[in-house]
């Protein structure tokens, strides 16, 4: 009897263990494409969480359900269950498979950022440059000359993109990013919090006032995709949104070739454009949105 409920048990956990990994696999489905390097990362740690959290949830629903339908009490059975004082074996048990469990989650976790080269606070920050030189040494000269520059100011409630470092002389509020090049964006609010967010990249990035933040990803996949104020940063917020345009690297410097010889205009702005529907409303107080940045190229929208 013991040899056949350890069977049972075995193909049940067998059975459960196929289930979670056809759920980790079409964990994969649930988000836009993979448009960065870094997105192959999260969505495989995501899809590890997703298959480990199936597994313990159908354990338990199992369990539960069992108990329920098979483990009751006779109808008019009122009396108490046997009196047991503890099972230090039991205790170990469901002590030491969460921790295990735990510390496995933190382990691969780690070695995904660890991956993906996500900087502490100290070396996102201009004011912690020093701190951070002798790990910015160990990077090769090649994979620095390789890196795109741009810069990245945030305002309430736009976006605005510097191209070459500041040195090119092309702006736009449409993010232009040359496929498999590694970007390094430098990020600068000129007013509040905000919260650079490229859901097909799968990163994002607070934007803090007072500081210029370096953060840095790479493009795998050509197409356009959408970039997102991730915080809350006033009335307008949710029109601070722009396209993010990958395309190869002739096409990029081609559009900056023209871009530099486009007359820079002041760029359409959602934000100022419902702002002027309302100026002489009597509505509520609100806050003045930035003046519509002035750019070599404006998105549409």
């Amino acid at each position: 009897m013991k040899f056949r409920t350890i069977l049972t048990l075995g193909g049940i956990a067998i059975a459960i263990a196929f289930i979670s990994l056809w759920m980790g696999q079409a964990a994969y489905t649930w988000f836009p494409p993979q448009a960065s390097a870094e997105s192959i990362l999260v969505d495989n740690l995501f899809s590890f969480l997703v298959t480990l959290g199936t597994f313990i949830f159908l354990g338990v629903v199992g369990t539960v359900t069992y108990s329920i339908l098979f483990q009751r009490a006779e109808k008019y059975d009122y009396s108490d269950g046997p009196h047991i004082e503890g099972n230090v074996k039991l205790e170990i048990i469901w002590t030491a498979i969460p921790l295990a469990l735990v510390i496995w989650i933190a382990a691969y976790s780690y070695q995904i950022y660890d991956q993906m080269s996500i900087l502490g606070p100290m070396h996102h920050s201009h004011h912690g440059a020093m701190m951070a030189a002798a790990d910015a040494s160990e990077i090769s000269d090649s994979k620095t000359a390789e890196v795109e520059k741009i810069q990245v100011l945030a305002r309430q409630w736009s976006w605005e993109f510097r191209y070459g470092n500041g040195t090119s002389n092309v702006s736009s509020t449409e993010l232009h990013l040359p496929n498999n090049r590694r970007i390094k964006l430098v990020l600068h609010s000129e007013d509040v919090l905000h919260g650079l967010f490229i859901p097909a990249f799968r990163v994002k990035q607070d934007v803090i006032p007072g500081h210029d933040i370096d953060f840095e990803f790479t493009p795998i996949l050509e197409g356009k995709y959408r970039l997102r104020d991730s915080e809350y940063s006033g009335t307008y917020f949710a029109s601070m949104q722009t396209d993010v345009v990958v395309e190869s690297p002739e096409a990029y410097q081609k559009w900056l070739a023209d871009a530099a010889s486009t007359t820079p205009v002041a760029a359409y702005n959602p934000a100022a454009s419902e702002y002027a529907k309302r100026a002489n409303a009597n509505n509520w107080a609100t806050v003045i949105p930035a003046a519509p940045p002035v750019v070599n190229y404006s998105s549409s929208n």
